[in-house]
């Protein structure tokens, strides 16, 4: 009984830790709220986006849920994989092709998100902030991990399309 006890207890600090994950966007339904709409109208292209986020939202982490779209617009205060849903719902509604990228890093249960859009090469958004002319995968991974987040090497990186289906992985070796 002690081995359950403690096995849970381990479990519970790992997803406090790690959070839950993302958002999922399938089914999600966009509420009807007018100024939430004229927003997200004017949010056209992926530097906006980012530059929206920036002006507007705050970081803090969410261990325990991952909030909708609209949740996040509305209490402005979200982490990295928070704004990836929001960002990458965006741009979908303005007609961008979209991914996601999990990284995990060496030695630590932390991991992070990042937004994809495909513009002329591919833009990116890491938290709020907008950055491009990118032409794979696996270089926005190597960039992202010279920004120094937790201060750990990336190990691996999962690639997730606006459906969250796998299209790419990677290994740092």
């Amino acid at each position: 009984m002690k081995k359950i006890i403690l096995l849970f207890i381990i479990g519970s600090v790992l997803i406090l830790l790690t959070g839950c994950g993302i958002f999922n966007l399938n089914g999600w339904i966009m509420p009807d709220d007018g100024e939430f709409l004229a927003c997200i109208g004017e949010l056209s292209i992926p530097q906006k986006i980012g530059d929206y986020m920036l002006e507007n939202f705050t970081y803090e982490a969410h261990n325990f849920y991952a909030p909708d779209p609209y949740t996040l617009w509305k209490t402005k205060k979200g982490d990295c994989n928070d704004m990836v849903t929001f960002s990458t719902w965006v741009a979908d509604y303005h007609g961008y092709k979209t991914w996601q990228i999990e990284i995990f890093y060496s030695g630590s249960i932390y991991k992070h998100w990042i937004a994809v859009y495909l513009e002329d090469n591919y833009s990116i958004t890491i938290v709020q902030y907008y950055y491009s002319d990118f032409d794979t995968f696996k270089k926005i991974v190597e960039f992202n991990n010279k920004l120094v987040l937790y201060n750990k090497k990336w190990s691996k990186y999962i690639v997730y399309d606006y459906d969250m289906d796998i299209v790419e992985t990677g290994c740092n070796n």
